[in-house]
């Protein structure tokens, strides 16, 4: 029998899934247009206190449900615990300015279309929330949309990631971490889990072997235990499972064999995190801070989302602002080097772009991402201009074209996770206007 708690129960488990707009299209019902979804137009928490129409809560998963998630992604830190990544005390690295006003008309073929679209028009397709484009370290292209401006920070969700996969490497690098070392060197707590026999680089390319889950789809997917193990959505009442990230590392289980395939698993970044403390005897936001923040110069102050044990989210909790997030781009444009220092070794540069093995990558079946592959968690193309991204859910990215000289960084806040659904406009519109920028 259906009784009205299980109901309840139903839709509590939907929002806290951030499945809204899964299941919207389910039943034959679009998401709520760029527009219609616009957070000020909506008006969400506004008022003191705001109306409960309007009212978005951690408690109900409210903050996960689209189209609350185009508020909520920019507010993250009024709804969780967060450490602080300061930016240090000297003067942010100017941005020189060089506005184009060609880029809007800018057309592109999405994939799977016969038709064309304007990059104005992508924007909007991808539910953007705030975009600068760089052409040769100079700011040709800036819009920002909804609740966002050019302070503000937005969450980068796995973006986070490839700024952890830059720090191991430079570990790596400094012999402070041993890639070709089994796991369980560094961290004798996961010996009798997945990792026990795992090896530091294959976290690091993501070709481990443990049951988990990433489809964001399926309520009962592992990524959900993972993340409310860490306290980035609500617990169920009654809630008896691991309360920390580290926690939740310690029950996971083999399943396949390492170095075989590509698996991408978020769990994975949260392993690289706790290595990447092992290795540095540092916080990650204070290692973020001395390595990265401080020598880029950034504009503003960025945070990590941590767990009740001050553990930071490796796999998507870093928030900051896009231009900083661009300056970060820029820097591993040009090979590690910024702001009159070389930063990360470009040594480190070099092999990211390089990618792993496409091999490994195509066993994922990434429909649109053929011939990528996957290396330090920065995903490289390999096409003809050697583009390679960090790539975050509901859109968010830092694209980065040597040959075109662009690196582009994007906030968004699409309706559907997983980045399959924007990519079809997202990576076209990308390429077409680095070729745009190269005429």
């Amino acid at each position: 029998m259906t009784t009205r708690s299980t109901m309840a129960g139903a839709a509590m488990l939907a929002a806290t899934m951030g499945l809204g707009a899964e299941t919207t299209l389910a039943q034959g019902q679009p998401p709520l247009s760029a527009a219609d979804s616009d957070p000020v137009k909506m008006g969400w928490m506004v008022g003191a206190p705001p109306p409960p129409d309007k009212l978005i809560l951690f408690s109900d998963a409210t903050m996960h449900r689209f189209p609350q998630t185009r508020w909520s992604f920019a507010n993250f830190r009024r709804f969780m615990p967060s450490s602080n990544i300061w930016r240090g005390e000297g003067g942010a690295a100017p941005l020189p300015r060089a506005e184009r006003e060609d880029i809007d008309a800018v057309t592109f073929q999405p994939l799977g279309r016969t038709t064309t679209m304007t990059w104005a028009d992508s924007l909007q397709a991808n539910y953007t929330d705030a975009i600068v484009v760089l052409h040769k370290g100079s700011i040709v292209y800036e819009r920002y949309f909804g609740v966002m401006n050019p302070h503000a920070t937005h969450i980068a969700m796995s973006v986070t990631k490839s700024f952890f996969g830059t720090l191991g490497a430079m570990l790596v690098a400094e012999g402070k971490l041993d890639d070709k070392a089994l796991v369980s060197t560094y961290i004798p707590e996961l010996k009798d889990t997945a990792y026990g026999d795992a090896t530091v680089r294959q976290v690091m390319d993501m070709t481990i072997g443990v049951k988990y889950s990433e489809n964001y789809a399926d309520p009962k997917a592992e990524i959900w235990d993972h993340v409310r193990a860490g306290g980035v959505l609500p617990r169920p009442p009654g809630y008896a499972g691991p309360t920390s990230f580290y926690g939740f590392l310690k029950t996971l289980k083999k399943e396949g064999e390492h170095g075989q395939a590509f698996a991408y698993k978020t769990v994975n970044s949260d392993v690289l995190g706790w290595l990447v403390r092992r290795a540095s005897g540092q916080p990650v936001g204070d290692l973020l801070s001395e390595r990265i923040w401080q020598k880029l110069g950034m504009e503003q102050d960025a945070y990590m989302l941590i767990d009740s044990e001050g553990t930071e989210f490796a796999g998507g909790g870093l928030n900051l602002t896009v231009r900083d997030m661009a300056r970060f781009g820029e820097m591993m444009r040009l090979g590690g080097n910024y702001n009159g220092q070389q930063i990360v070794p470009k040594a480190v540069v070099d092999d990211i772009r390089k990618g792993g093995k496409t091999s490994d990558f195509e066993k994922a079946g990434y429909a649109t991402l053929p011939g990528w592959s996957y290396r330090d968690m920065w995903w490289v193309s390999n096409n003809e201009h050697g583009a390679f991204m960090a790539r975050g859910i509901h859109g968010q990215s830092i694209y980065i074209d040597p040959k075109a000289e662009m690196v582009i960084a994007r906030f968004a806040s699409h309706p559907l996770a997983a980045n399959g659904n924007n990519d079809p406009t997202t990576l076209p519109a990308f390429h077409a206007l680095a070729r745009h920028l190269m005429q």
